[in-house]
């Protein structure tokens, strides 16, 4: 059998029974993991700053400099959040912030540097393609130069956020000051030439059409063909809750779990060079995030110590590692902690669960 469609894929969205699709995805997850381990990985989200000028109206968590609720973290403040991390067992922190108009790449440099150096067992995966995008304007030097001078202290991968959907048609009525198609696919890129690999991210359940999902995915599936540079894919919907998007467009509604496991479904299809697909159980609460590993998801992601974006639109669910190890047993495979690189660090049997 050839590689699926784009015409193939619309199809299986469309016209597929979410039964037949969820054995579909599930047969070519077997394949890729036969051994039915399904992992989670243990770190922090760590928001370095709130303050963002780019404004996109599906966000409930920017705000501007002069508010009276925006922050920039201290040093010392990220080190007492990893310090807690590390009490629990944690490896990784997912670093990311607005984009803070005055931050030039000297502020990361140190930071990342300060980071290395006081928590050398933390693995720093951090900062989207905007930020890259941003930090190289500001700073007058290339994307290569960015992620070159934070590879060197200490930066380990990239994160796939602000992809959202990668269409420009979309990204102009959501997110505008946003950077393009072209240039979030080139940020990431640049980071899989120099040696730093990268997740691709899908938020769904805005204002796109069902061609222009696929259009996302021909997207990263072409890079990954260019540069083998993805690690995982991670797809979520849409949160509408306090977010200026829902008041413009009252159309826009929650999406269902029938869309996202169906969505899912196929992306494990399509994505035939994606070794990796996470579940989102952050959006989509833990009952549907453990139905995703029977719909082609390999990984629960992130128990997710601290998460303040989502949260601000309306999502708090909440996952520690005796919860994800007993959702993944429950559906007879097998639970086991990794690092950033999906290699694996403990397995849990069954008998200790």
């Amino acid at each position: 059998m050839g590689r699926m469609t784009n015409a193939e894929a619309l199809d299986l969205i469309q016209n597929s029974s979410l039964s037949e699709l969820g054995e579909m995805a599930l047969k070519r997850k077997r394949e890729l993991h036969p051994k039915k381990i399904t992992s989670f990985v243990v770190d922090r989200n760590i928001n370095y700053t709130n303050v963002c000028w780019v404004d996109c109206d599906f966000c409930a968590f920017y705000r501007h400099a002069k508010d009276d609720d925006a922050y920039v973290l201290t040093f010392e403040q990220i080190g007492e959040k990893i310090d807690e991390l590390i009490e629990i067992g944690g490896t990784q922190i997912l670093f990311q912030g607005g984009v803070h108009p005055k931050l030039k790449i000297e502020w990361y440099e140190d930071l990342v540097a300060w980071i290395s150096e006081n928590y050398p067992t933390i693995t720093i995966h951090g900062f989207s393609a905007i930020e890259i995008d941003y930090i190289a304007k500001i700073s007058k030097i290339s994307y290569t130069e960015v992620l070159r001078r934070l590879q060197a202290k200490g930066l380990f991968s990239i994160p796939g956020a602000g992809a959202e959907i990668l269409s420009d048609r979309v990204r102009d009525i959501i997110a505008p000051k946003k950077l393009d198609v072209k240039n979030w696919l080139d940020v990431h890129r640049q980071a899989h030439k120099v040696g730093i690999k990268s997740t691709a991210t899908m938020m769904f359940g805005t204002v796109e059409t069902d061609e222009e999902i696929i259009e996302h995915w021909e997207h990263i599936r072409d890079l990954q063909d260019e540069t083998s540079g993805f690690r995982a894919y991670i797809m979520w919907s849409y949160q509408p809750d306090n977010t200026k998007l829902a008041k413009d467009h009252p159309e826009i509604t929650k999406q269902s779990s029938n869309r996202y496991l169906r969505l899912l479904a196929v992306s494990r299809l399509y994505l035939d060079n994606f070794q990796n697909i996470q579940s989102s159980w952050v959006t989509q609460g833990s009952y549907v995030g453990q139905l995703a590993l029977l719909f082609g998801a390999n990984d629960l992601g992130s128990t997710m110590m601290e998460e303040n974006v989502v949260a601000a639109a309306g999502a708090v669910n909440r996952m520690n590692q005796e919860e994800m190890i007993r959702l993944i047993s429950d559906i007879d495979e097998i639970p086991a902690k990794r690092d950033t690189a999906y290699n694996i660090l403990e397995i849990f049997e069954k008998e200790s669960v």
